[in-house]
């Protein structure tokens, strides 16, 4: 297999001329080639920003300056024992989006006074990566605020002895303050899902320590990939050896593809579409599954391409928005049709479904954005009203059996609606945001210009569409 090595001073000469150009100058509405919905975009809009509200009144009422919300018990979570401020950094870009000036002011007052990753406390370097480096780093790209770029990079510093492992794969636990490391088997979402915080750390900062080990995480991972072009759910980043070999596109692989292809939109690295372009491939070909109840993907062995599982859940619900980005559509609106058909099982959507039963196998709804994500995709490439009238039901669904009297909920069970006492960061990064943007008008954010990470931070492509 070849290596595909990045020349990094041909790379931070380029990265260097890029400007870090302010969002405000770049949200201008891309054409619609249809025309509008009939639904009441802008009563649905206002609606999305008031229940962000009552979900932030609830964070601040019970678990200020905490990682989550226990909206059952009005209480709250720290993911490591002391806080890291999860839910203000994952909300803040989407108060800027809102612009929910107070709500914002006040999350921003919260974290520049008070956050520090001097802890010295073991934290996952995926989850972090994700929700606050990818968080810190859209902050800054909102609010131009030189403090969050401060907090960015010495994240960015902390986490990198999780790459000194023998194969340059990261170990999945990190220490903030030793930098001892821990979580030898990881998996490829854990492992390819931080190219595009890195890398855009290293675009900000003109440190190129940052891509050049991220990217060859992901290389290494993609040269271990089987001889027809699947990866396996499970590998031992000391050894490079595969710990479980069934392949998929579900969590625990899920991301890696999304960022094969995002990397190379964002920046303009060709290896990322040369291995995109083989991993998709491979994908359609041995995963891809066409039933009597829809278009799906299976699980399979990576090496025979036997099918090992029929099952499938609201993680999976991203694929339709990624297959859309890397221009299949057919695929892509397929696949977000039968995403719906499992949503509207129970009135909301369910963790797994077999699909070739519609059995719910696992009938909890953590309130996932993925689904909603895909429609958001799929409006913006199509405006087939449709896609509108989809978000409208999540919306209504998620109102109607998730909302508590402080925040929300998620769900034990979409069969019997019994709820559960968390509302995860992710709730507020991710659900009402792509709910927000499928409402809000085309200005608020121009989808041309950037790149959302898996968390729905949005990374500016500053230099354009890239040929």
């Amino acid at each position: 297999m070849k290596t595909h090595h990045c020349n990094f001073k041909i790379l931070m000469v380029v990265l260097s001329s890029f400007v870090f150009l302010s969002f405000s100058t770049i949200t201008k509405a891309s054409t619609s080639g249809k025309g509008d919905s009939q639904i009441n975009k802008e009563e649905l809009e206002k609606q999305v920003k008031e229940e962000f509200i009552h979900a932030w009144d609830g964070y601040k009422k019970y678990a200020w300056g905490h990682d989550e919300l226990l909206p059952l018990s009005k209480s709250y979570k720290d993911w490591y024992g002391v806080s890291l401020y999860m839910t203000p950094i994952d909300a803040f870009d989407t108060m800027k989006l809102m612009k929910l000036d107070k709500q914002a002011n006040e999350a921003k007052a919260l974290i520049l006074d008070s956050l520090s990753f001097n802890k010295n406390i073991s934290v996952q370097t995926f989850e972090i990566t994700i929700r606050l480096l990818g968080g810190l780093l859209s902050s800054y790209g909102l609010d131009h605020d030189k403090k969050f770029l401060a907090l960015a990079e010495d994240l960015g510093h902390r986490l990198l002895p999780a790459f000194n492992s023998k194969t340059g794969m990261p170990y999945r636990f990190v220490n903030l303050v030793t930098g001892k490391t821990d979580g030898n088997v990881s998996n490829p979402a854990e492992i390819g899902t931080l190219m595009i915080e890195f890398g855009t750390l290293s675009k900000l900062t003109g440190n190129p320590v940052f891509y050049s080990k991220t990217k060859n995480a992901i290389v290494q991972l993609y040269n271990r990939r089987s001889k027809i072009g699947l990866v396996g759910s499970e590998i031992n980043v000391e050894t490079g050896e595969w710990v479980n070999t069934t392949s998929h596109i579900r969590g625990g692989i899920d991301s890696y593809y999304e960022y094969l292809l995002k990397s190379w939109l964002l920046f303009g690295d060709k290896d990322f579409k040369n291995m995109w372009d083989n991993s998709i491939k491979a994908v359609n070909k041995y995963l891809a599954d066409s039933v009597s109840t829809g278009f799906w993907y299976a699980q399979a062995d990576m090496h025979t391409d036997k099918i090992k599982s029929t099952h499938y859940g609201a993680l999976d619900a991203f694929f339709p928005a990624v297959l859309a980005l890397g221009g299949d559509l057919k695929r892509a609106e397929a696949l977000e049709a039968s995403c719906y058909k499992m949503w509207n099982l129970q009135g909301i959507e369910p963790e797994t479904i077999d699909f070739t039963t519609m059995k719910i196998l696992s009938p909890q709804y953590p309130l996932r954005p993925e689904i909603i994500e895909s429609a958001y995709y799929l409006y913006h490439y199509t405006r087939d009203e449709k896609y509108l009238e989809m978000g409208k039901t999540f919306l209504d669904d998620i109102v109607k059996y998730c909302r508590a009297e402080d925040g929300f909920a998620e769900l034990k069970s979409v069969i019997t609606k019994e709820k559960d006492d968390d509302m995860e960061s992710f709730f507020l990064a991710e659900t009402l945001k792509y709910l927000y943007l499928l409402f809000a008008p085309p200005d608020t954010l121009n989808f041309e210009s950037v790149i959302f990470n898996t968390e729905a931070h949005p990374m500016q492509r500053a230099w354009g569409r890239l040929k």
